[in-house]
């Protein structure tokens, strides 16, 4: 799991690369104060608010990541869902889900990694 920590200095490390010259996916990854960038395997941007970093679903979204693209120190955090699953996601997180519609949201986005 990664820790809220340990993302807040990534992200930081990423936007002293985009200031070298560095390059990333899309648009540079700067996120406004109180946010951090993450892009979905379709390569949208997001900036989500540093409040969802505690909600479970993100935190299954960080591990799933994590177990699909591993952690790169060089590189924008890759969420494992395209755009439209990303922008219902932080819907229901906006909203304050249910824990068992966030389980259900997952066992989905699963069962889309594994076909």
């Amino acid at each position: 799991m990664i820790s809220p920590k340990k993302l807040l200095r990534m992200a930081r490390k990423w936007q002293n690369l985009d200031a070298t010259g560095g390059k990333f996916l899309a648009t540079p990854s700067v996120a406004d104060k109180g946010h951090f960038v993450v892009y979905t395997t379709d390569e949208r941007r997001f900036m989500i608010p540093l409040s969802y970093l505690c909600s479970d679903i993100f935190q299954m979204l960080f591990e799933m990541s994590e177990e699909e693209f591993g952690l790169s120190s060089d590189g924008p955090i890759i969420m494992p869902c395209d755009a439209a699953a990303m922008e219902y996601i932080v819907s229901l997180v906006k909203q304050g889900v249910a824990k068992e519609l966030e389980k259900a949201l997952l066992n989905s986005i699963l069962c889309r990694r594994c076909s």
